[in-house]
C-alpha cells in the first residue's frame, strides 16, 4: 500500500516584535542627523570625515576634497558658530516646549471649570486683570477708588473693549445674603465673586481662588492684585507690564526680604517660622502685598496647582513661595511703592509718574477714604495717559 503524502503545513508568517527602546533611539537619532542634512548643519558634524580614506573615492577631485577639509580643519569659529546656534535653537525650542506644556495646563484648568460651571463660553481676551482686594465692610474704600482711578459704568467697559484692561473688585460670599453687597454689585458691575469665606488669615486662600478664577474667566497676559486702599495709576501700570510682554513667567512689584517674626501676638507673626531657618532669619525676595503682577503662566501655575500650594500667615510671603523655586524673573519695580505725597508728587513733576502709592507705615494709604482724592489729585496720571497707553 502506498503511503499517503502528507500535505505541507503552512507556517504562519512571524509578526515583527516591537521596536525596542535602542531602536526607537536609533530612530530618533537618524531623523535628527537628516533634519541637520537637510538644514544645512551637517558639515558640523561631518568634520571628522577628513580621517577617510581618499583612495577609496575614486573619480573624486583630491585636491578639491583636501583643500576643503583643511578650510573645515582651520575654521573653528565657523565650528564654534554653528555650536552656538544648534545650542540657541535647542533653548528656543525647550521655551516653546515649556510655553506649550502651559498652556495645555491651563486650557485644562479652565475646561475643568467651565465643566463644572456647565459653560462653554469663550474666554474674554485681556492685557491685564486686576483685581482689587476688598472686603464686606470696605464699601467706603471702594466709593472713594471709583471717585479716583476706578472707571465706572460706560467707562468701565470702554476701557476693556478698547485696552483690554479689567478692573474688578475681588470678593467673598458671606455665610449668608448680603443685600447691601447685592445692591451695590447690581448698581456699578465692578465685582468678581469668588466662592470664598472672607477672612483676615484668609488672604492666601483668596488670592489662590482670585488667581484661578480670573485665569478661567479672561485670556490676559497679565494679572495684578492691588489692595483697596492703594492709589493706582492704570496707565502707567499698562505701559509697565508692556514692557515685559514677550518674556516668559515674569513677577513684579516691590521685592522686599522683611525678618521672620517668631515672637507670639506681635503682628505679622509667622507660625511657621521654624521653616525658614534660625531664629532672627529673614523672608526669601518677595513682592510686597500691596500691589504685584504676575504673568500668564504664573497665574495659571498657580490655578493648576492650587489644591498643593502651601499657605503662609502672610498672603505676599505665601505667593512669593509658589514662584520662588520656579524659573521666574523677579522685577523689581520701586514706581510700584512710592510714597504718599509729597513723594509721588515730586516725581509727577520730575516726570516720573508712580504706578503705585501708599504708605509703608499703613501697609497701604492712611486713612485712605478721606485722602485718596488729595492723593489722586496731587499724584494721578493725566487721562490721556491712559486712554493713549499701547497695549
Amino acid at each position: 500500500m502506498m503511503a499517503q503524502p502528507q500535505l505541507e503545513k503552512k507556517v504562519p508568517p512571524r509578526a515583527r516584535p516591537p521596536l525596542t527602546g535602542k531602536s526607537v533611539a536609533a530612530l530618533c537619532v537618524a531623523s535628527f542627523a537628516v533634519g541637520l542634512l537637510l538644514s544645512g548643519w551637517m558639515p558640523l558634524l561631518s568634520a571628522p570625515i577628513s580621517t577617510v580614506d581618499k583612495t577609496s573615492a575614486p573619480g573624486c577631485d583630491d585636491s578639491r576634497v583636501s583643500k576643503g577639509l583643511a578650510g573645515e580643519r582651520h575654521d573653528p569659529k565657523g565650528i564654534m558658530s554653528e555650536v552656538s546656534r544648534t545650542h540657541h535653537v535647542i533653548r528656543s525650542l525647550d521655551k516653546t516646549v515649556s510655553s506649550l506644556e502651559m498652556e495645555l495646563a491651563v486650557e485644562r484648568a479652565r475646561s475643568g471649570v467651565a465643566g463644572a460651571a456647565g459653560s462653554s463660553k469663550a474666554l474674554q481676551k485681556a492685557f491685564v486683570v486686576i483685581g482689587i482686594n476688598t472686603a464686606f465692610s470696605s464699601k467706603k474704600r471702594r466709593d472713594s477708588l471709583r471717585e479716583t482711578w476706578v472707571p465706572s459704568g460706560e467707562k468701565l467697559r470702554r476701557l476693556e473693549k478698547e485696552k483690554g484692561i479689567v478692573v474688578r473688585f475681588v470678593i467673598g460670599r458671606s455665610g449668608a445674603a448680603d443685600r447691601a453687597l447685592d445692591a451695590e454689585e447690581a448698581e456699578h458691575k465692578d465685582f468678581l465673586r469668588l466662592d470664598h469665606v472672607e477672612g483676615y488669615h484668609e488672604l492666601s486662600s483668596k488670592t489662590r481662588i482670585y488667581f484661578a478664577t480670573a485665569v478661567a474667566t479672561w485670556d490676559a497676559d497679565f494679572y495684578v492684585k492691588v489692595d483697596d486702599d492703594v492709589h493706582l495709576n492704570l496707565g502707567m501700570l499698562a505701559t509697565r507690564l508692556a514692557k515685559y510682554r514677550a518674556r516668559p513667567r515674569v513677577y513684579v512689584g516691590c521685592m522686599k526680604s522683611g525678618p521672620v517674626l517668631s515672637q507670639r501676638g506681635v503682628k505679622y507673626h509667622e507660625p511657621e517660622y521654624w521653616k525658614f531657618g534660625d531664629v532672627g532669619n529673614k523672608y526669601f525676595r518677595h513682592a510686597t502685598g500691596q500691589i504685584y503682577a504676575v504673568s500668564k503662566d504664573l497665574a495659571a501655575y498657580i490655578s493648576v496647582n492650587q489644591p498643593i500650594l502651601h499657605r503662609f500667615a502672610n498672603e505676599d510671603v505665601s505667593v512669593g513661595a509658589w514662584l520662588i523655586g520656579l524659573e521666574v524673573e523677579h522685577v523689581d519695580d520701586r514706581s510700584m511703592c512710592c510714597a504718599t505725597p509729597p513723594d509721588c508728587e515730586w516725581k509727577k513733576r520730575a516726570g516720573n509718574v508712580c504706578v503705585a502709592s501708599f504708605d509703608w507705615s499703613c501697609s497701604g494709604v492712611c486713612r485712605s477714604v478721606d485722602r485718596m482724592k488729595l492723593i489722586h489729585d496731587a499724584c494721578g496720571e493725566d487721562q490721556a495717559a491712559l486712554w493713549g497707553v499701547a497695549t
